[in-house]
């Protein structure tokens, strides 16, 4: 839709809508001879719609140079309309009847059958050519995105095919960077056909790349001190009180200025072991802590290792109470699973951003009625639904926001599925909510700077590593 919008906005501001796509179909013979090196045969596979005519348009250049081209279509010539149906007429060449037996000895294979705009599964002719391609390994170079992937949410309407690279326009569409979509991509290649900046603006699009261009980490001066810098508490458990350790020295290393831990008595000892916490050791009723009064405090992350103990939904609502910013983990998720109208209730009296982190089990029992949705469309609701920021964690995790505004990270590394990952993550979001972030940026801030602290690490790295890369990362950003 957005892109449509763009096309739309660039015609009214001038543009011609055969010259958009006549370079588009040039990035795409350049792609193909970049990918090529030599001259081999090429099938173009054109559908009846705009891609179809991007199709039509790297057809007849790669013919001009002297390549093997031979295009197939899978539509009747006379169905294609508009600008299309224009460069199919500047075609010489013939035009074949799609069909599986179209890529018979093809060197690559161009996909410009269907684009982001496809809201079925492919089927007949397509489908089949589509099972030919992934079947023989055929190199397929994609026209936008590839045919039958959802460009809003990565998912897959049916068959696609899996390709080497796709070229698209302007700006990289959802499907590209989610998964599985991703997958089926391969290497993108975004490419000015022309359409003005200033088009970017009157779309208002609402889902982005998570990446510092995004938001602004806040940077400390010579008035700046440790309470003004944000002070996080983080509630620890007794069984697992390594997740609040971890938590803690995360938030410590992401910028706050200072970190509380409340733990029960039985490891409040263990957590002083970190000598640049302060503990706050209490005598916990049914594994109830509370946020000491006599405690300033900008932020708190309630769920790491705490366990599913009766009273957490009371430690939520009292942190609510406190006015505070609060990062929601873990067991304090899982606690409100078949309960979702009473953290609704509680969620809802907040006037400090709250921010949320499932994974995908999580997220899962809290709406079990969103089912097998795509992933971009559930955060989206569940963060409308509650108010909250949504962080639903995965290899392409996604920040969301009340208002559908979401970001999609691109660049975290598998090494970060690791047991004390997610605490890290919390302390880190939680950081940047003391510091003064409003809620969608300290969740984007944080989700990079976790995955950017994997991506510095690799392989080997372990829970407790990631927040040791901070400083040199942070670094590099100012």
């Amino acid at each position: 839709m957005e892109m449509r919008d763009a096309d739309r906005l660039a015609v009214e501001a001038g543009v011609s809508s055969l010259y958009l796509m006549e370079a588009a179909g040039f990035s795409v013979a350049r792609e193909v001879v970049r990918l090529c090196g030599r001259k081999q045969q090429i099938v173009v596979l054109c559908g009846p719609g705009n891609n179809g005519g991007d199709g039509f348009v790297a057809a007849r250049m790669l013919a001009r140079r002297g390549w093997p081209v031979r295009v197939a279509l899978s539509c009747k010539l006379d169905a294609l309309k508009g600008d299309a149906a224009i460069n199919a007429q500047r075609w010489k060449g013939p035009v074949e009847q799609l069909s599986s037996r179209s890529v018979d000895r093809a060197a690559m294979v161009v996909d410009a059958m269907f684009g982001a705009g496809l809201d079925r599964p492919l089927d007949g002719d397509s489908a089949a050519v589509v099972a030919k391609i992934n079947k023989d390994s055929i190199p397929c170079l994609a026209v936008d995105i590839p045919s039958g992937l959802n460009g809003y949410d990565g998912s897959l309407q049916g068959p696609a095919p899996v390709c080497v690279a796709t070229v698209t326009f302007f700006r990289p569409k959802p499907g590209h960077v989610l998964y599985p979509g991703r997958d089926y991509t391969g290497r993108l290649t975004v490419t000015d056909i022309g359409i003005p900046a200033s088009v970017l603006e009157r779309v208002s699009p609402r889902t982005f790349i998570n990446d510092p261009r995004l938001w602004s980490l806040p940077v400390p001066n010579w008035r700046d001190h440790k309470y003004s810098r944000g002070h996080v508490i983080v509630f620890s458990g007794v069984r697992m009180s390594g997740a609040a350790r971890l938590a803690a020295m995360a938030a410590r290393r992401a910028g706050a200025g200072l970190v509380t831990v409340v733990a029960p008595r039985d490891t409040a000892s263990l957590c002083a072991l970190d000598p640049g916490l302060i503990v706050v050791p209490q005598n916990d009723k049914d594994g109830f802590l509370t946020l000491p009064q006599n405690i300033r405090a900008n932020a708190v992350v309630i769920g790491p290792g705490l366990g599913l103990v009766p009273l957490l939904p009371e430690m939520v609502r009292d942190s609510v109470s406190r006015r505070l910013a609060i990062v929601l983990d873990a067991d304090a998720i899982t606690i409100f699973a078949g309960r979702i109208d009473e953290l609704r209730a509680i969620v809802r009296t907040a006037v400090a951003p709250i921010v949320m982190t499932p994974h995908e089990g999580e997220l899962r029992r809290l709406f079990p009625k969103m089912g097998t949705l795509p992933r971009l469309v559930r955060a989206r609701q569940a963060a409308r639904d509650l108010g909250v920021f949504m962080v639903l964690k995965g290899a392409d995790t996604i920040i969301a926001a009340p208002d559908g505004m979401a970001a999609v990270t691109t660049h975290a590394v598998p090494w970060l599925a690791t047991a004390g990952s997610g605490d890290v993550l919390a302390g880190t979001i939680a950081a940047n909510l003391a510091g003064g972030m409003d809620g969608f940026s300290a969740a984007c801030a944080g989700v990079w700077l976790h995955a950017e602290a994997g991506r510095h690490l690799g392989k080997g790295m372990i829970a407790e590593d990631i927040s040791l890369a901070f400083p040199h990362i942070l670094a590099q950003l100012t």
